[in-house]
């Protein structure tokens, strides 16, 4: 199978120091305002996801969604967290420590797209995954 999200080794650094801070966390990717298709990073719970999101996976013991519509125009691409320094203009928690996580993305292959993993509406329970 073909995963849909991934992150990379410097994201999870960045990843691993928050979750000793906060516990289990959680990321979330609308294309709204502040840093608009930056993927943010939460504590796990802190936003209510619905019918509107879409689970796109699990990275580094994080569960990643997107909402649907941008899905809808994300459905073909791989995406890939990473971290870049400089601050974000968003209410993800790794902005204070001077970095952002980011998205690389890389388009699917028709041969790609055949594997790809199962995405859910919503949120998942532990039986789904």
């Amino acid at each position: 199978m073909i995963k849909r999200v991934k992150i990379t080794d410097a994201a999870k650094a960045v990843l691993d120091f928050l979750t000793i801070q906060h516990g289990e966390m959680m990321f979330h990717q609308s294309g709204g305002c502040c840093d608009g298709s930056s993927p943010m990073c939460f504590e796990k719970g802190e936003l209510m996801i619905n019918e509107t999101d879409v689970w796109l996976g699990n990275i580094h013991g994080c569960d990643f969604y997107m909402s649907r519509d941008q899905f809808e125009y994300w459905q073909h691409t791989q995406l890939t967290v990473d971290v870049v320094e400089g601050r974000g203009s968003s209410f993800s928690l790794e902005i204070p420590m001077g970095v952002r996580f980011v998205i690389k993305s890389h388009m699917y292959t028709e041969e790609e797209m055949i594997r790809l993993t199962p995405i859910h509406i919503g949120e998942i329970s532990e039986l789904d995954r």
